[in-house]
């Protein structure tokens, strides 16, 4: 379930259930240990970070910045909440989906241009 905060509670409800969630935003595997697949960062503090770096150095220019994972913008989170369950196959199946996305071996859909 993706919801931002209100996923917090779908969290709450599959582990209940005995189900995995996967949560969103910021890392959310603690809010349910073992029961939290991952969860899909996205890394405002990298956003920061380059919006005031541009402003220091006099590059800053309004606009959409696109942070993909080539970026480092958004990532999957690993720790010892959820680290149980994902084992080195599945760990190396999604390191490879990430490098083929980097690489643009693998296109992810641009919303933002239909």
């Amino acid at each position: 379930a993706a919801a931002g905060g209100t996923g917090v509670g779908v969290l709450q409800a599959a582990a209940d259930s005995g189900k995995l969630g996967i949560g969103v935003d910021s890392n959310q595997n603690g809010l349910q240990p073992g029961k939290v697949l991952t969860s899909m960062v996205k890394r405002v503090d990298v956003a920061v970070y380059n919006t005031f770096m541009d402003a220091k150095n006099d590059k800053f220019t309004a606009g959409i910045n696109d942070l993909g994972l080539k970026e480092g913008g958004v990532d999957y989170a690993m720790d010892d909440n959820n680290k149980a369950l994902v084992d080195d196959a599945m760990k190396t199946a999604v390191e490879k989906a990430k490098a083929d996305i980097i690489a643009g071996t693998v296109k992810v859909h641009d919303y933002m241009s239909d």
